[in-house]
């Protein structure tokens, strides 16, 4: 574990567990989580013989909560740091939620790393906010509440989300955890609220299309087809159609919460995908 400083001056903390020669798999985490969110799959792959590294994204978790830079090419520049400071080139780089918009724009905007794959678990790509281009999209209203409820009261949004749509517990019949439910609230608390506050911008109004077109690496797209929080009509099928070398796996029934509720499932699948087992 340690920092690395970004050329803006932003202090980016990062996990980085296993042999130093071994293959890297580089985690990206959801809004407005850590990398704490990938705990089960970093033990798992690390007890695999992979070399794991997770960061925790500028105003998020463990790192500097800076007034500005959150957009996804700030994102995508702080990972060019942590993977230059770590030597970690042609890694597998798997992104939750708005990490994986984070893995889309990273790859497009920093092809002299020759990533090995991606794996997209309920990722916010193409493009989450309803236009008339993308009709199937989820209003911008919607977006503009969550702001306002960021704003008002922090503390309580962030016990709502993963009480109800997040991890699905708001499903018949479904049993509510409250450890998941704090340890969400507890990642959430760790960041900064302006960081927070802007970062629902970026992950619901970028536009990941062309990313998405230029990427000819494989690509596993993992979603949960009742997904709450970000819709599969509109996101993991919509990405899965454009990527030139993309594999859709669909979840029945599984929420946007995948890396908790379904570990062992998406653990067997990254893995399958990774060693060529698909």
């Amino acid at each position: 574990m340690g920092f690395v400083k970004t050329k803006d001056g932003v202090d980016i903390f990062y996990k980085d567990w296993g042999p130093r020669d071994a293959q890297v798999i580089f985690f990206h985490h959801g809004w407005p989580l850590s990398a704490d969110d990938w705990d089960t799959q970093m033990l798992f792959f690390l007890g695999q013989g992979f070399r794991v590294v997770a960061h925790d994204r500028r105003g998020h978790g463990r790192s500097s909560q800076v007034a500005d830079g959150h957009d996804m090419d700030h994102y995508a520049d702080d990972v060019a740091a942590v993977v230059e400071h770590l030597g970690v080139r042609g890694a597998v780089h798997v992104g939750h939620s708005t990490g994986g918009g984070e893995v889309v724009r990273y790859i497009a905007r920093h092809r002299e790393d020759p990533v090995a794959k991606a794996v997209l678990v309920s990722a916010v790509p193409p493009l989450m906010v309803k236009t008339q281009a993308n009709p199937d999209g989820t209003p911008k209203e919607v977006f503009d509440d969550f702001q306002a409820q960021l704003a008002a009261n922090r503390a309580k949004f962030y016990h709502d989300v993963p009480s109800g749509p997040f991890y699905g517990f708001n499903r018949v019949p479904a049993k509510a955890s409250e450890p998941v439910i704090l340890n969400w609230w507890r990642q959430g608390m760790m960041g900064g609220a302006k960081a927070h506050y802007d970062g629902i911008v970026a992950f619901s109004q970028t536009d990941f299309t062309a990313d998405l077109q230029g990427m000819s690496i494989p690509v596993l797209v993992v979603h949960g087809d009742d997904d709450q929080v970000v819709p599969i009509k509109a996101s993991g099928i919509r990405s899965a159609e454009l990527l030139q070398n993309g594999t859709l796996k669909i979840y029945k029934g599984a929420p946007h919460g995948i890396p908790t509720t379904h570990a062992d499932a998406l653990n067997a699948d990254i893995l399958a995908f990774v060693l060529d087992r698909t």
